[in-house]
């Protein structure tokens, strides 16, 4: 099986560099400089990951984001310039489920795209469906429903709701959940998990103050405390 990606960058020899070397790989890699046209494409092609830059011609890389994940949960990892916290912290808001300052090493990329794609496809073992008082969870398909309405999750949104809700009232702290979030390099600074779980809430209509799913033990961490239905 392999994979395909698309490179939205308007850096033309990074994009050679790339489709020569993730070849060894079995990667097929889709290059375009243009966001409007990579918009275009996703419309009607099918990506199994996006590499976005920050910087592009037209609408930068977070807008580009930002109109991706209205529609789309395909995996992306943004590049940075700077290598930024602030950039990186934004894209996570937005819904990037990792990112690599430039210059990278082509062989890092692979690895944080394999880890996160292998994390995807992993098999469930557990119950496949959950469903709990105004959500369901579809942990083999990846699917969440809110009062029956399909929302769009990042595939790191997604890893997170699926650890909290796969054990109901557990409080998980932010070590438990880099742990378990083995696929993203998010050590380097703690914010991440917060940032990702209040993209999470958002989309979830989850008023931290009152809770319905995802409840704050301060001091410790996060716990899902919807009641499941039997």
């Amino acid at each position: 099986m392999h994979n395909n990606i698309l490179l939205i960058d308007d850096d033309a020899k990074l994009g050679d560099l790339l489709s020569d070397y993730f070849m060894q790989f079995n990667f097929v890699l889709t290059c375009v400089q243009n966001p409007l046209q990579a918009l275009s494409l996703l419309s009607h092609s099918t990506y199994d990951f996006i590499i976005l830059d920050v910087m592009l011609p037209e609408m930068d890389g977070f807008e580009t984001l930002k109109m991706i994940r209205t529609k789309y949960d395909t995996p992306v990892i943004m590049l940075t310039a700077r290598g930024d916290t602030t950039d990186r912290i934004v894209g996570l808001e937005l819904g990037a489920d990792d990112y690599l300052p430039k210059p990278f090493e082509p062989r890092e990329l692979v690895a944080r795209i394999n880890r996160i794609v292998k994390r995807a496809r992993m098999p469930v073992t557990r119950a496949n469906l959950a469903t709990f008082t105004d959500i369901s969870i579809d942990f083999d398909k990846g699917l969440v429903a809110l009062n029956d309405e399909e929302i769009i999750l990042s595939a790191s949104e997604f890893d997170i709701l699926s650890i909290l809700a796969r054990q109901p009232e557990k409080v998980f702290t932010r070590d438990d959940l880099f742990d378990a979030l083995k696929g993203h390099d998010w050590d380097a600074f703690n914010r991440s998990i917060d940032v990702t779980i209040s993209r999470l809430r958002q989309k979830l209509h989850d008023n931290p103050k009152k809770p319905r799913f995802i409840k704050t033990i301060f001091g410790r961490g996060y716990q899902f405390i919807a009641q499941l239905v039997e």
